[in-house]
């Protein structure tokens, strides 16, 4: 089916890969994030697609009222969505002891709290159209705790937990829930989170859009969950059976700066 597609987080990274296969298989578009220039170059880009609409939809995901504007907006435009791709986060590096509140607040907003609500303000009227498809990204890190970015694994933990909770209660609704879990991925991400440096990317990030297409087959057809990558897959069983304390040690390690 052809329909609509609503990505956060589409300036760059994942978000503007997510967006690119969406317009190239024919779906419109609605670009979401903070910055109004690259979200309208990006537009312009996939816009080129035959007959694919490109909606720009420049909001502050940290801002509490956001996913209620962007709700409101999508009325005022007429747009039905019919794919929701929550791939908004944040993350930071360093001592829990020693981050900005401020930070560790706004990274629990966008991943989690923005995540939730807008969700909520938009699987209804999927579950009336007995069609639509939800994307959240999680990761690896919320397979464990991770010390040293302790926020930002219990984040992702959250959106891993809360995705497969609600494709259980959706099966047989017509609509889809899939989590993707990406490793390490060469994106603007670990900059902005200051582990760019850390053993963690040192030892080597996936491609950005070899984990989108991933993440797109995979809600395509409605998996609940897709881990990106042979090693991360690995990693994730070896979890299962890996004593905690060691575990959490690992992290420690891989992400410290």
């Amino acid at each position: 089916m052809k329909g609509t597609a609503l990505v956060t987080g589409a300036s760059a990274g994942l978000g503007r890969d997510y967006a690119r296969l969406f317009a190239a298989d024919g779906h419109d578009v609605v670009l979401v994030a903070r910055r109004r220039e690259r979200l309208e170059e990006l537009a312009r880009e996939i816009g080129g697609n035959a007959g694919v609409q490109v909606h720009v939809l420049p909001l502050d995901l940290s801002d509490r009222q956001a996913p209620r504007r962007c709700a409101d907006e999508l009325r005022t435009r007429g747009l039905a969505i019919d794919f929701l791709v929550n791939n908004a986060g944040l993350g930071t590096n360093g001592p829990f002891a020693e981050a900005e509140v401020a930070k560790q607040l706004e990274m629990i907003q966008v991943n989690v709290t923005t995540l939730v609500e807008l969700t909520r303000l938009l699987v209804p009227d999927m579950i009336a159209r007995r069609r639509g498809r939800i994307l959240n990204v999680g990761s690896t890190a919320g397979f464990q705790a991770g010390p040293f970015m302790a926020v930002y694994y219990a984040s992702k933990a959250f959106v891993n937990s809360f995705s497969e909770a609600l494709a259980y209660e959706l099966a047989g609704s017509g609509v889809t829930v899939t989590v993707s879990c990406p490793g390490a991925t060469a994106t603007e991400f670990a900059a902005h989170a200051g582990n760019d440096s850390s053993l963690l990317f040192k030892l080597g990030a996936a491609d950005s859009m070899s984990v989108a297409r991933e993440g797109y087959a995979a809600m395509m057809a409605g998996k609940t969950m897709v881990v990106h990558g042979f090693t991360n897959k690995l990693g994730v069983q070896a979890l299962r059976v890996s004593p905690r304390s060691i575990v959490v040690g690992l992290a420690a390690r891989l992400n410290r700066g």
